[in-house]
């Protein structure tokens, strides 16, 4: 999906893949995506459809849970990287932050962020620029730095696993439902320093999210997954605009339907994946 010309630009390519779970379970059936330099590109759709497996096939995340990408080919700025260990591909600036806001309980919030750096060696004076710029961007963070992380809100523990991995100095982000749990408000806020963090900081990402109308509302470009396909694609305005997607994802129904059974869902998912 896409042109070609913009396959061959895009940071990221997603060519065809396959995702098989214990040498039996078919998750993806032929995913293919790109997301180009300096894109915020959301993948859409409900749990279970393939979004979280997407991302961890990319992050190379898999193997801990007996999963393997069997066909087609991951590539980023040009180079296969679907073989390689996800601690090589932090290094390339490539990295994921998991679903369920995943901190070091024990630690406190500035030794988590710290713990981001962990590939960047002994570069001190850059390390500690760039903890003060990812207090910059979450201030709360640095209200909190001394407190033992599990003891955080949903929220702080949101921000600070993206501050986590702005302390790696990625080009890319792989960040994976970052509104589950949290109140509207906060759902906002994290996607506002997401835009900044895309737009100052030059930061790419390929965000997993099931709230379609948030998603859509700071993307670029979106993907919508069902049963491990894509079944549509386009910019976001594209997306918020289409009827199927009002009514089955934003929950805006055609005129004279009554519910979404009314809507002939069957009739038309059997289109979107002929």
């Amino acid at each position: 999906m896409g042109s070609k010309d913009n396959f061959v630009k895009a940071l990221l390519n997603i060519n065809n893949i396959e995702v098989i779970y214990d040498h039996v379970i078919l998750v993806l059936k032929g995913i293919s995506l790109h997301v180009n330099e300096g894109q915020i590109v959301a993948l859409l759709g409900a749990n279970g459809a393939g979004k979280t497996t997407t991302l961890k096939a990319v992050s190379n995340l898999l193997q801990t849970e007996r999963g393997e990408v069997t066909k087609g080919f991951i590539e980023y700025k040009g180079d296969r990287i679907e073989k390689l260990t996800p601690w090589s591909l932090v290094k390339k600036g490539v990295i994921q932050v998991m679903e369920g806001r995943h901190c070091f309980q024990h630690l406190s919030v500035e030794e988590n962020l710290l713990t981001g750096a962990f590939t960047r060696g002994n570069q001190k004076k850059a390390i500690k620029n760039d903890l003060e710029k990812v207090y910059n961007y979450f201030p709360r963070l640095k209200e909190r730095r001394r407190s033992q992380a599990g003891y955080t809100s949903g929220g702080e523990q949101q921000m600070t696993a993206i501050g986590r991995a702005l302390m790696a100095n990625p080009s890319m982000i792989l960040l994976d439902e970052p509104s589950m749990g949290l109140a509207p408000q906060l759902v906002e806020e994290i996607f506002e320093i997401v835009k900044t963090l895309n737009q100052k900081e030059k930061v790419s990402f390929l965000l997993a999210e099931q709230n379609t109308n948030i998603a859509l509302g700071y993307a670029d470009y979106g993907y919508i997954l069902e049963n491990g396909r894509i079944v549509m694609d386009g910019s976001a305005n594209e997306l918020s605009d289409n009827s199927d997607v009002k009514e089955f994802y934003l929950g805006i129904a055609s005129a004279g339907r009554k519910s979404y059974r009314d809507g002939k869902h069957y009739r038309r998912r059997k289109r979107w994946l002929a």
